[in-house]
């Protein structure tokens, strides 16, 4: 049986020191967050996560989704209950507004709060934070009659939300999807169409689901100009089943709590989100939302593989680990005395709490782009939100999965056995790398699209904090080795930057190399923060000495072991796409 606990310290640590959330106290929602408060919210989340939901995912993940044959979805056993105990206790209504029954506290909660129920349990997580995403794009983009109609009800628990995009011959090239919306005379539309991989498309959580599909008008353009986004619920307002339903359950490699469903609609009624034909820029609103919430995944699964590989490392005995002398009467080390599963742990802890780290940072920019009142610090915060979300999705994904397998490693076979549970979260951490865009194309959308726009501000802005950074922390005896291993790494990253401007031809051979060079940087960046904040500190009630020195310790392990990586990254983008092209297509 497997462990998990909110790591509350660390949250607290980050949000305090780190993204220091008492100078954000101008924002909406920030002067909630005083420290009693936000250790309360830490907390009671926290044991639920632990003691409601964490119980329930192995069973979750043995027992599946099921699909009647009427088409109605179950899920796993406990979940219906745990799900009313998370509506009662108002967590669906964390970050949403106010007018609508929300508690309006900031980005930076709901995601401080979204990793632990993620860590606990991945596929209960899937129904509350899709929901989340979805009231973001009703919020941003429908009328106010459809806003006050549906709002209430989904941000209080009561109705979840989903997205649909993918179609069976169409996934990231939504330019080529079908399903059709006709005007039906009174201000509402027919969807007729198919749609793939939808997640939480059906469930028995909830007595009505509100699905966003994308669809075409008859007479609409070609291509993605010509793709609008509609709000078509399950149940119409008069109680009458509305025309849709899920045709099937996907079985799936991991996440089998979480319904992932085929859903059909056969002129279901909808109503026009946004504009015509502006579907994808709505849309976009929830898909951001998404794309950072993946990332965040790939953090919370390598913490909850982390704790129990720690927690195994600390109790198994197996071989002698060298130089380290065994303990008294005792014929074998712990496992945590073997260099190379101290290795293991130390990345997995240098990642998981940078990748934490960069999470709620994001969050705070989401915050500041949102409601700062200078217009200056909105456009920075959003330059940076556009250039880092690409990054987070997939470095934190990536890593996230790189973690997690290390982690099942640690237990050696006994990994590899199911009803340990290591399996699982390996099987769970995979799916964040393709879904939402699959990482290879968040590398193409940050090189090709991100990267130079508006003339390579928001990635001037990114680097003219990260030198600032150095500059602040190089006459500190205590920082000076970890800034100049920063500075080092940081121009790795701007020489390759200036050879993709200059070959654009080869951006795509050298895309995924540079999105983990530019990932590898930013964890840099923040680890420098972290220790520099570590040292500053030293002294303040909460955190023991060693908690701090421990911080500054682990930044400069990610100094001399990781951020080496970016002269191979480097060299990767830089040796361009000619020996790729140079072998035939029906060689490879």
């Amino acid at each position: 049986m497997t462990v998990y606990n909110a790591p509350i310290q660390e949250t607290w640590f980050v949000l305090r020191h780190v993204v220091r959330i008492g100078e954000l106290a101008h924002l909406p929602g920030y002067e909630a967050l005083d420290e009693d408060s936000v250790k309360a919210i830490l907390d009671s989340v926290g044991k639920f996560a632990a003691n409601v939901l964490q119980p329930l995912n192995h069973s979750g993940d043995a027992e599946g989704c099921s699909r009647s044959m009427n088409g109605t979805v179950t899920t796993p056993a406990g979940f219906k209950p745990a799900y009313d105990q998370w509506v009662e206790a108002g967590w669906p209504t964390l970050e949403a507004d106010p007018e609508y029954g929300g508690m309006g506290l900031p980005k930076v909660m709901a995601t401080a709060v979204a990793e632990y129920v993620l860590s606990a349990n991945q596929s209960f997580e899937t129904y509350t934070g899709l929901t989340s995403a979805a009231v973001s794009a009703i919020d941003a983009a429908a009328s106010q009659e459809l806003k006050d109609a549906y709002l209430p009800r989904m941000v209080a628990g009561e109705w979840t939300g989903t997205m649909n995009l993918t179609e069976p011959h169409c996934g990231t090239d939504l330019g080529l999807l079908k399903t059709s919306a006709e005007p039906a005379g009174d201000g509402s539309y027919r969807i007729t169409g198919n749609k793939i991989f939808i997640t939480g498309g059906d469930q028995d959580l909830t007595a009505n689901i509100i699905h966003l599909v994308l669809a075409r008008l008859t007479d609409a353009p070609a291509g993605t100009k010509g793709i609008s986004l509609f709000l078509v619920p399950k149940v119409l307002a008069d109680g009458t089943p509305n025309a849709l339903g899920c045709g099937a359950i996907e079985h799936k490699m991991g996440l089998r709590g979480s319904a992932t469903c085929a859903m059909n609609y056969d002129g279901a009624t909808g109503w026009l989100v946004g504009q015509e034909n502006r579907g994808l820029a709505a849309m976009f609103v929830m898909m951001n939302s998404a794309r950072l919430g993946v990332g965040l995944q790939g953090v919370a699964q390598a913490e909850a593989a982390f704790q129990n590989a720690k927690a195994y490392a600390m109790e198994r005995r197996q071989g002698r680990a060298g130089r380290q002398p065994l303990d008294a009467g005792q014929a074998a080390d712990l496992l945590i005395a073997h260099p190379d599963v101290r290795r293991m742990l130390l990345e997995a802890k240098a990642h998981i709490e940078g990748l934490r780290a960069i999470c709620l940072w994001a969050a705070t920019l989401v915050d500041i782009a949102a409601n700062a009142q200078n217009a200056g610090a909105r456009e920075q915060a959003d330059d940076l939100l556009a250039l880092l979300t690409p990054v987070i999705k997939a470095f934190a994904s990536d890593k996230g999965f790189e973690t997690t397998v290390n982690c099942q490693q640690i237990w050696g076979g006994h990994g590899y056995i199911t009803e340990n549970g290591m399996d699982q979260f390996v099987r769970d951490a995979r799916l964040a790398m393709i879904y939402e865009g699959a990482n290879g194309v968040q590398a193409m959308d940050l090189v090709g699209r991100k990267l130079p726009a508006n003339d390579g501000r928001a990635f001037a802005i990114l680097n003219a904090r990260i030198t600032a950074k150095i500059a602040d922390c190089a006459a500190d005896p205590a920082l000076a080795d970890i800034a100049a291993a920063l500075g080092q790494a940081q121009a790795d990253l701007l020489e390759a930057a200036r050879w993709l401007k200059a070959n654009p031809e080869d951006q795509g051979a050298g895309a995924t190399a540079f999105l983990h060079l530019t990932g590898t940087v930013v964890m840099g960046y923040i680890w420098l923060r972290m220790a520099q904040a570590a040292t500053q500190a030293s002294g303040q009630s909460g955190f023991g000495a060693d908690f701090l020195s421990t911080k500054v310790e682990t930044a400069r392990f990610y100094a001399q072991r990781m951020l080496s990586d970016t002269a191979t990254l480097r060299a990767k983008v830089a040796a361009g796409s000619q020996s790729w092209m140079a072998i035939p297509i029906d060689q490879i």
